[in-house]
């Protein structure tokens, strides 16, 4: 007999990442507000962080200052400063960004009834340790404040938090409002995180590696305490993927008690004419930038090649893509111009003078410019670990070569003096992207690609290339969309070997075998939007209502 799943009449949702895009869990977050709206109606809350003094100054937020005016009458009275307003998305969500400032004040004693309740150990913080958790802090109390004031005591209410920086909240609310159904999302355990980065090898020793032991050694032991202790006490412990759901069972010493894969919406793709006049548009921009920073000339034959997403040189595979280039580069086999970019956002300085001065004079150029390898200066230019293995292999995009390697170390916001363009804008200009991770909890940027018609390759160590093989049956192939390798942590040589191997046979592609690994790939995008995925969030909401009813109960 089927039993219909509980599901909340509210939630509330916190995360740092709410109107503040300095990650992948913003996307997480914004994508998935429509599905929620369009189910609770107003009665979804999302609670982030008042990071801006002026909100003209905040594009993803329009204050309303008529949103439970009563309520904010009465929250004022309480010492909570919120602004209440709606988050820029599809869906116009609303939005409580918090003022944490004033917390500071109590901070040691906040801390140490943490520790008393839960045996936190917040006294080796340091860093974002206490900003993240004054956040957390004031979230719950902002909760705690609107559940009273609009007496949801009888309803079905869930506060959800993401990441360990919402952990301290999740426990107040856990202690003070019990009949509240709480979940906590870790998209990558601090401790797995560090552990990867430290370029130590995580997933041969996953089972005998101690997460206490290690975030001792790896200084941090707050993060760490915060993450595991939240994990155990919540209603409902969720991560993003079937990895690092093994990460946080010898981590963190919790099972996960749903899985919740990241979906997204198609609404901010082009369709038909636009989308074509918007590659075109991207391809001659990509073309533009290589021909005036190197000197060589490209056709339209040109492929085009990026990967991108955050500057973590390997749990990314920035030095492996890097690799696979360099391998490809010497292969006598390739018969095609090749243009890379690694388009990760660095230590930057400002764009190239000499390169702005020629991409305003339209015109081509047959000789490079000094470092033609770089499209914006960096403070840290001898000491970039992109630029320092790519002087390693000696590339230096000589004239003649068929690979160049093209290194755009900026947010691509359309404002960055070079590119131009948003990363939306230009991503449809690629004919491949390359994902070849080694520390990757989920992967937004292949699944972006695809939805793009941009066919990928990933590996089986981040959790959307394990998602790929799930739904192909095997290993994913570029005839599937995305290729999935194998990676593991000692086998780095035969990846770069297979990433080159697999690009080189991609170029030789005709036009009618690149079109149906075109559209492959958007047929399986559309597998992974939040109108499928939204199923396991529902298991969650479920799972952790009737824990917290059978709570109450007791």
């Amino acid at each position: 007999m089927k039993i219909d799943k509980e599901f909340p009449d509210y939630i509330f949702e916190s995360s740092w990442e709410v109107c503040n895009k300095v990650g992948g869990i913003y996307t997480v977050l914004s994508t998935r507000a429509l599905t929620l709206q369009e189910k609770l109606h107003d009665k979804i809350f999302f609670i982030g962080p008042d990071c801006y003094k002026d909100n003209k100054d905040n594009v993803y937020f329009t204050e309303d200052q008529s949103l439970f005016a009563d309520w904010q009458q009465e929250a004022s009275k309480e010492g909570l400063k919120a602004k209440v307003g709606r988050w820029n998305v599809p869906g116009n969500p609303i939005v409580f960004l918090v003022d944490f400032q004033p917390f500071y004040a109590h901070k040691n004693d906040i801390y140490g009834k943490l520790w008393e309740d839960f045996q936190v150990d917040s006294l080796h913080a340091y860093g974002d340790y206490d900003e993240a958790s004054m956040f957390s802090y004031a979230a719950a109390r902002v909760v705690e404040s609107f559940y009273h004031f609009y007496h949801l005591e009888k309803k079905k209410v869930v506060y959800h938090g993401n990441e360990w920086m919402t952990g301290l909240g999740l426990l107040y609310v856990k202690k003070y409002l019990p009949g509240v159904a709480t979940i906590f999302t870790t998209h990558a355990t601090s401790i797995g995180r560090s552990i990867a980065g430290n370029g130590k090898p995580l997933y041969n020793y996953l089972n005998a590696y101690n997460g206490d032991q290690m975030a001792c050694e790896l200084n941090i032991q707050s993060k760490h305490s915060i993450e595991k202790q939240t994990a155990k006490n919540v209603d409902c412990f969720t991560t993003v993927s079937k990895i690092t759901a093994m990460e946080c069972r010898d981590l963190l010493d919790k099972p996960v008690d749903v899985v919740l894969p990241n979906g997204f919406e198609p609404d901010f793709m082009p369709k038909g004419a636009d989308f074509t006049h918007k590659r075109k548009q991207a391809r001659k921009r990509f073309l533009q930038v290589a021909n005036a920073l190197t000197g060589s000339e490209f056709d339209d034959n040109t492929l085009i090649i990026s990967t991108s997403g955050r500057y973590e040189f390997r749990n990314k595979g920035i030095d492996l893509f890097i690799d696979s280039m360099n391998r490809l580069r010497q292969n006598s086999s390739l018969d095609r111009n090749i243009v890379a970019f690694i388009c990760v956002p660095a230590w930057v300085a400002g764009p190239r003078e000499d390169l702005q001065e020629r991409l305003k004079r339209g015109v081509t150029y047959t000789t490079p410019l000094d470092n033609p390898v770089i499209t914006h200066w960096l403070h840290n230019m001898n000491d970039d670990r992109t630029l320092g293995m790519m002087r390693y292999h000696d590339m230096q995009n000589r004239l003649g070569e068929k690979v160049k390697v093209i290194f755009v170390p900026c947010y691509l916001t359309g404002e960055d003096g070079i590119m131009n363009l948003s990363y939306y804008d230009l991503i449809l200009g690629n004919d491949l992207c390359i994902y070849p991770s080694y520390y990757e909890p989920w992967g937004y940027t292949p699944l972006e690609a695809i939805a793009f018609k941009v066919p990928c390759i990933t590996t089986d160590l981040a959790g959307f290339g394990q998602w790929v093989d799930s739904e192909c049956g095997r290993p994913g192939e570029l005839s599937d969309g995305v290729k999935v390798v194998h990676r593991s942590d000692y086998d780095y040589n035969e990846v770069a070997d297979t990433i080159c191997e697999s690009v080189l046979q991609f170029s030789k592609l005709n036009n009618e075998a690149v079109k149906a690994c075109r559209s492959k790939a958007a047929q399986l995008s559309t597998k992974a939007y939040w109108s499928k995925f939204i199923t396991y969030y529902e298991d969650a909401y479920d799972f952790a209502l009737r824990k917290a009813e059978k709570r109450t109960i007791e």
